[in-house]
């Protein structure tokens, strides 16, 4: 099962890194990593990571300038493609079919093929343009995924949030984790477990 994965410079860079470890601990998965040039600057400045720990955790990396490569390609063929984290000048750029690197065209490729393409959107507060920017990937086929923090689950600590987050991004692309926290409904002290 291939998926690919792009980085574009939001913040959020730790959901990347994350999303790709968990899905080096599945056997049955190969990765194909992409990344932009703000999303190096912006790995560094929030987890001290550079470009070579995260290619690493890829089975394989394709460079942003290779829109050649086989992830650019629909015969290639691809289970799903999660943008994490996704800035609203790459949601932007997926919406309008602006493939100048290889991560809005595998993204491109991802929608015209009717997989399933889930961005992790990080911007806030959103203007009408992203809302309907949003709206129009929607109609397109994709999912808007950005990581809303579940406190329900009581997290302790940012690093508690983002793996809950990468975890639903896995749900998203058909490939649950056992470890992921997961709502069970209102429960009183007498309804038991």
């Amino acid at each position: 099962m291939r998926i690919v994965v792009g980085m574009s410079g939001a913040s959020g860079a730790a959901y990347g890194v994350a999303l790709l470890n968990a899905l080096r601990q599945r056997p049955e998965v190969e990765t194909y990593l992409t990344v932009s040039r703000a999303a190096e600057k912006t790995l560094f400045q929030e987890t001290g990571l550079l470009l070579k720990d995260v290619k690493a955790l890829a089975d394989h990396w394709r460079p942003l300038e290779d829109v050649g490569a086989d992830i650019a390609s629909g015969s290639f063929l691809t289970e799903a493609m999660v943008v994490a984290p996704c800035s609203v000048n790459t949601m932007s750029s997926i919406a309008y079919g602006t493939a100048s690197n290889l991560l809005v065209r595998a993204a491109d490729v991802t929608l015209k093929e009717r997989r399933r393409l889930v961005l992790m959107v990080r911007e806030t507060p959103l203007h009408l343009g992203h809302l309907r920017t949003m709206a129009a990937l929607s109609e397109m086929g994709a999912i808007i995924a950005p990581p809303m923090p579940d406190f329900y689950n009581r997290p302790k600590t940012a690093d508690d949030i983002v793996q809950q987050g990468a975890r639903r991004i896995l749900d998203l692309i058909g490939l649950p984790a056992e470890d992921t926290k997961r709502w069970h409904g209102m429960r009183g002290p007498d309804q038991g477990d």
